[in-house]
């Protein structure tokens, strides 16, 4: 099975680029009602993935000077990401895809430039995984 099969394609996917502001990083993860979005370079390179976690650590940390009302004066590119959320390449293997989705809600795709060209959910691998193991037992049972 090819990655491809599972892509939701960058134009369906919600992004930001590591120059928005806090605000529109929280509008846009509000909006879409996502608690992960990936970060990409002005260039479409995957920089990352911000949590809803980052941000309300860093506004916590930044011991009252980050709040909702001023967030918009504040940059993405200086929030510390806690977890490093890995891209896999459109080319790699099934295996290397549920090995990353294992610890991951989506798994971020990149092109052979380092592109992004969007995502695989994790729950679409486990639809097919599910999937293939109740075709195995309607075959397990009818033989």
């Amino acid at each position: 099975m090819n990655i491809a099969f599972f892509l939701l394609p960058k134009q369906e996917v919600a992004t930001v680029t590591s120059d928005a502001t806090l605000r529109q990083t929280l509008e846009r993860m509000e909006y879409h009602r996502f608690t992960a979005v990936p970060i990409l370079t002005k260039d479409g390179k995957y920089k990352g993935t911000v949590t809803e976690g980052d941000l309300l650590w860093h506004m916590k940390n930044s011991k009252g000077e980050i709040t909702f009302e001023n967030a918009s004066k504040f940059y993405l590119k200086d929030v510390p990401l806690r977890v490093n959320i890995k891209p896999v390449s459109i080319n790699a293997n099934m295996g290397d895809l549920i090995n990353l989705a294992k610890a991951q809600n989506f798994v971020p795709v990149v092109d052979d430039m380092d592109r992004f060209i969007g995502i695989v959910r994790r729950s679409q691998i486990i639809e097919y995984c599910e999937n293939m193991v109740e075709k195995e037992s309607l075959n397990t049972n009818s033989g």
